[in-house]
């Protein structure tokens, strides 16, 4: 690795070790479908966006549920406090598209019809306000 690379590398880990996030990898659901459910609560009070996800009907938001938990309790573990009412907010939460499974189903005639089994990554930071 050349100096430029490392150098550019340690920058961002150094960045991350100020922000709190979770991330849940390879989340088998398509990223559209995950997309959905991430966009009800972009922005939102982490304790409002809890209730959201908990009495949502998608499927993907027991996903999301819990790794928004996750960058919760990273939070208070990086600032030896829990969090309070109304002081947490999502600041950012995005999905990427994961691996992608590839099958085959039989057809008639002989043939043979692809069938993509997609997979997700789903990342959140929490901050507040004033962060």
């Amino acid at each position: 690795m050349g100096a430029r690379k490392r150098l550019a590398a340690e920058a961002r880990k150094a960045a991350l070790k100020t922000q709190y996030f979770a991330k849940l990898q390879n989340v088998p659901s398509s990223p559209r479908k995950m997309r959905y459910v991430v966009d009800m609560v972009r922005g939102m009070e982490v304790n409002r966006a809890l209730g959201t996800l908990r009495f949502s009907k998608k499927a993907a938001s027991a996903e999301v549920e819990k790794v928004l938990r996750s960058a919760i309790a990273n939070w208070e573990q990086k600032n030896d406090r829990r969090a309070e009412d109304g002081e947490l907010f999502i600041t950012k939460i995005f999905v990427d598209e994961g691996v992608t499974l590839k099958r085959m189903r039989p057809a008639p005639q002989g043939r043979g019809y692809r069938i993509r089994k997609r997979s997700n990554h789903v990342t959140v930071f929490v901050g507040t306000k004033n962060d």
